[in-house]
């Protein structure tokens, strides 16, 4: 079967999801996990990519992150992400290959209609997988930063995460309201978005797209969301 091309564009946000391989296992103790953070940090500067969201589980990855023009910075940041996260295993192990699957998955996202949707995805996978009954349990996640648990200096915070209001207590209360409504029909286009390296978007953001890149998109979504408020 040949694979699906990655569709990777400029000042857009991406949904990014890299597992290991054969699902074995990336992450054993918090030194593990917070390496990962810092070379995620270190390159995130290095190659001007801003980073929305994260959620470090214990077999694969989930980033929300938005290149600027230069829209291959993406590729740059994971590949020297997961190589750098595979010299460290290795060493450590003391062992030889790959930790990751050998490719990443990745989906555009419709800034308006989907962002925060696709972040709360990305957040509720500590509770859906059931580690944790509540995201803010959950330490290797941005959702301790996104709700004034803790603060991440380095983490961005976007457009449609600060609609949510000019005061930044009371967005972080409705961000965590947001989250705690549980997601809607909108997880399986998004699941579905990711896995197959499609566009997760309504028909017109869809539409748009195809006619930005010449290119004809199968898998098209359903349209907009159910908005279950803010």
């Amino acid at each position: 079967m040949p694979r699906t091309a990655r569709i990777i564009l400029p000042n857009t946000p991406h949904h990014i999801v890299q597992r290991g391989h054969n699902r074995k296992a990336v992450f054993i103790e918090s030194v593990d996990y917070q390496y990962y953070l810092d070379s995620l940090v270190k390159f995130k500067h290095e190659f001007g990519v801003k980073v929305y969201c994260f959620c470090l589980m214990t077999n694969h990855i989930h980033l929300i992150v938005e290149p600027a023009e230069d829209a291959f910075s993406v590729s740059e940041l994971m590949k020297r992400l997961a190589a750098r996260q595979t010299r460290y295993a290795n060493k450590l192990e003391n062992r030889t290959g790959s930790l990751w699957e050998g490719r990443y998955k990745i989906s555009p996202i419709q800034r308006d209609e989907y962002l925060l949707q696709c972040c709360r995805y990305v957040e509720l996978n500590p509770v859906k997988a059931r580690m944790v009954v509540d995201p803010a349990q959950y330490r290797w996640s941005s959702y301790q930063a996104r709700t004034g648990i803790e603060e991440l200096g380095w983490l961005d915070l976007d457009e449609a995460y600060l609609a949510l209001s000019d005061d930044s207590h009371k967005r972080q209360v409705r961000y965590q309201k947001f989250v705690s409504i549980g997601e809607g029909d909108e997880k399986t286009l998004i699941r579905n978005a990711v896995t197959r390296n499609q566009l997760t978007g309504s028909s017109a953001f869809i539409d748009e797209i195809e006619n930005r890149i010449g290119l004809r998109i199968e898998n098209r979504g359903r349209g907009r969301p159910v908005q279950k408020g803010k």
